[in-house]
Formats: C-alpha cells, sequence, structure tokens
C-alpha cells in the first residue's frame, strides 16, 4: 500500500515520506556505486593513457594508474566509458520520469549557492535531512552531471575523430579536445575527492547511501 501511494506521487514530483525511512530508493544507490566503480576505473587508466603521450610536462605515478601498458589502458578505459555512459544514461531517465531531477536540484539560485556555501565554510551547514540537498549539493550534482557529458562527449572525438568529425570540430580539433578531455577528467577528480572529504565529515551519508535509510 505505501508502494501504491508512493508511485503517483514521485511521478507528480511531491515527495512523501516513507514508512520504512528510505531517502535513496535501490536504483538510485546501485547506479551511484556502478557509477562510483566506472569513473575510478576511467581516471586510473585514463592517467596511463596519458603517461603514453603526455598532454603537459608531468605524468602520473605507475602505482596510481590502471591497465600495465597502453593497450591494456585503453581496455579498462572503454569498458569503464560504457558503464558511465550506460549507467548515466538511466540515471537521468530515471530521475527525469520520477521528476527527482527537478524536486531535488532545482530551484538553484546564485544567492542561494553562496549563502550556503559560506555557512558549510563555517561549519554551520545542518545536515540533518539527508533527503533534501543544499544549495551547494545540487550546483556541485549538476556540475558533474554536465561534465561527465563533456568527458563522454570529448572523449569519443579523440576516440574516433574520423567517424566523430563534427564532434572533433566542436570540440576544437582532435589536439584542443584532449585538452577539454583533461580538464574535464580534473573537474572529475576535484568533484570526487571534495565528495569524499564531505563523506568523512558526515560519515553517516555514507551508510545512509548503502542501506537506502
Amino acid at each position: 500500500m505505501a508502494l501504491t501511494n508512493a508511485l503517483p506521487a514521485a511521478m507528480a514530483g511531491v515527495e512523501i515520506p516513507r514508512r520504512d525511512g528510505q531517502i535513496f530508493p535501490l536504483w538510485l544507490r546501485i547506479s551511484h556505486w556502478l557509477n562510483t566503480l566506472g569513473v575510478i576505473v576511467m581516471v586510473m587508466s585514463g592517467w596511463r593513457i596519458f603517461n603514453a603521450s603526455p598532454l603537459y610536462s608531468f605524468t602520473f605515478p605507475g602505482a596510481i594508474t590502471l591497465g600495465g601498458w597502453l593497450g591494456g589502458a585503453l581496455k579498462w578505459h572503454f569498458a569503464a566509458m560504457w558503464i558511465i555512459f550506460l549507467n548515466g544514461l538511466f540515471y537521468l531517465i530515471a530521475n527525469a520520469i520520477s521528476r527527482r531531477l527537478f524536486t531535488k536540484f532545482f530551484p538553484l539560485s546564485p544567492r542561494a549557492f553562496l549563502s550556503d556555501l559560506t555557512a558549510a565554510l563555517r561549519g554551520r551547514l545542518s545536515h540533518d535531512d539527508l533527503g533534501k540537498y543544499n544549495a551547494v549539493q545540487r550546483a556541485a550534482y549538476l556540475f558533474v552531471m554536465v561534465d561527465l557529458l563533456v568527458l563522454v562527449l570529448s572523449g569519443m572525438a579523440i576516440w574516433k575523430p574520423v567517424q566523430f568529425g563534427t564532434l572533433r570540430e566542436l570540440m576544437g580539433g582532435y589536439d584542443f579536445a584532449r585538452h577539454v578531455h583533461f580538464f574535464a577528467m580534473a573537474g572529475l577528480v576535484g568533484f570526487f575527492v571534495v565528495h569524499v572529504v564531505m563523506v568523512a565529515l558526515v560519515p553517516r551519508t555514507l551508510l545512509t547511501m548503502i542501506r537506502g535509510r
């Protein structure tokens, strides 16, 4: 009965508290952990690929790369790419259908963002309701959605520059697409680091993402 009542409300964008205290549905938790796995594999294999032909005057330590050699790293990278692409597509569709995309991440205003960011830096940002995202979280999650899209598109322009010629040109050419891909990766790693730090500061968020409540 609770599930029957919750489904129409979710489709209408109205959130009704679950009797079992669930905050994150099962599909969201599975998507979250699949994305985490895909990002880790893609970034570590990407660092190995970068080392084979560095864009800048540095390389990444071999101990934090994946693949062992260029060919192995490419296999890991493409496997992770498909996980992130398909999982991300499912995540967006599920969020849109349930209207979670609109109720959780919007509205978002610069004023609310600055207010919550100031509170966070002062250690005064409340985390009592884990099911409600503050403005900083909303901005961060929207950023990472866009960043992953840029990461995938720039990666496709690098992977198949002839087949995706239009995409390659939109990225400013093959060489510039590599720079776009690198900075999109850097943005993703930055989000990941901040995300882990926040989980360390509020450890019950980890349990919530595992158990859902």
